[in-house]
């Protein structure tokens, strides 16, 4: 009988959380997706993707994320240098023309507030891997036009040759053009879902 009871506080406990949980859609014109690469082995290469939407969900009271999800467009790449951009869209890199999205869907979810791990699986040029961005959920505050909006931060370490982005140049003077390690931001931020 205990056993039946303490079931049911659980069950009941996870059906209020879920409750809880807001939707929000990310707001692209206020929220940055960064991305830093080693070049040349003297210096970092940053760019962004600006074409990208999301849905998170999320428990202003607790601090705390229920899911995340994105679509990123591939063609969207932005390193300041269109001739760069070209490249990384080519088969070289993220082969736009036949992978044209980047996608990330939450698996799992721990933490609270400052200290928070998503745990999901990142999609690029068809290759799934489970990454762990780990970041904070910055607090919610009204807008001017009465929207309610909530900022959220994250970022994590990816090796691009997990996904198949193997083009590399040596140099003449050792190490190669391109670093593996590419370092991941994001700013997001998002209005809620009424």
């Amino acid at each position: 009988m205990i056993r039946k009871i303490l079931l049911l506080i659980a069950v009941l406990i996870s059906s209020a959380q879920l409750v809880s949980a807001d939707v929000y859609q990310v707001d692209p014109v206020h929220s940055q997706l960064q991305f830093t690469v080693d070049h040349l082995m003297i210096f970092k290469v940053s760019g962004t993707f600006d074409d990208f939407q999301g849905t998170i969900e999320a428990d202003s009271a607790t601090g705390s994320l229920t899911s995340a999800r994105a679509v990123i467009k591939v063609a969207s790449i932005d390193t300041r240098e269109p001739k760069r951009d070209d490249h990384l869209r080519s088969t070289d890199f993220f082969d736009a023309a036949n992978h044209p999205e980047l996608t990330f869907v939450s698996k799992k979810i721990e933490g609270s507030g400052n200290a928070i791990t998503v745990y999901g699986d990142l999609t690029i040029r068809g290759t799934t891997r489970e990454v762990a961005l780990k970041g904070s959920f910055r607090g919610t505050n009204t807008d001017p036009w009465g929207n309610q909006r909530a900022g959220f931060s994250a970022g994590t370490v990816i090796n691009r040759h997990d996904y198949g982005l193997n083009w590399n140049k040596a140099l003449e003077t050792g190490g190669v053009l391109v670093g593996d390690d590419v370092t991941i931001n994001l700013e997001i931020q998002a209005i809620q879902v009424k």
